[in-house]
């Protein structure tokens, strides 16, 4: 059985044909074909090649399936008695490629490219855009019905206004209790005149 360790996203996979291996993101479309150039060990049953650092015209092939975010990865900090606490979540972003050939020697790939994958995605994509482009018109539609209802709040509002008016002219007869509040006054000071004549008859 003829295997191969290749080094992509900064980390080493040991792959054989036909296996479906997921690596760190790569920018690829559905159905493409992927090559990997750093092969670092190629064996072959009892015969194994061990490269210095790469196995030279050693090649691995395959095509690109997808990529999709893996499982959230929760990422706790936490300090007892200081009252810190974080709590974060992470999903990596991964690439799923199946592996067709591993070539030796400076032999170029034959893989070909997955037409039906490719048309798959394609719909899925027209799909989306679709799905969104519906979603974004009853949000427009939405918008007028809005601006109207304020409209009909401001009628109260002027009502309002109306019943305002009539207690400013409620305020105006306070005005008139005024000219009362003299009068105690005028009366008090004739007291005070009829106090000084008891005085000198004393």
């Amino acid at each position: 059985m003829t295997f191969a360790v290749i080094k992509t996203g900064g980390k080493q996979y040991k792959v054989a044909a036909n296996d479906v291996v997921k690596i760190e993101k790569i920018d690829a479309q559905p159905g493409d074909v992927v090559t990997f150039d750093q092969v670092l060990m190629v064996g072959d049953g009892d015969a194994v090649t061990v490269g210095a650092p790469l196995v030279e015209g050693a090649l691995v092939a395959g095509q690109f399936i997808a990529t999709e975010k893996e499982r959230t990865i929760i990422i706790l900090k936490k300090e007892r008695r200081q009252h810190y606490d974080r709590r974060n979540g992470h999903r990596q972003r991964l690439s799923t490629v199946r592996i067709t050939e591993i070539l030796t020697g400076g032999k170029k790939p034959t893989t070909k490219v997955d037409e039906i994958a490719k048309a798959r995605a394609e719909k899925r994509a027209a799909a989306a855009a679709a799905s969104a482009s519906v979603t974004e018109a009853p949000k427009a539609a939405a918008k007028p019905v809005a601006k109207k209802a304020p409209a009909k709040k401001a009628a109260p509002a002027a009502e309002a206004t109306e019943t305002k008016a009539p207690a400013k002219k409620a305020a105006a007869p306070k005005k008139e209790a005024a000219p009362k509040a003299d009068k105690p006054a005028a009366e008090k000071k004739p007291a005070a005149k009829k106090a000084a004549p008891k005085a000198d008859k004393e």
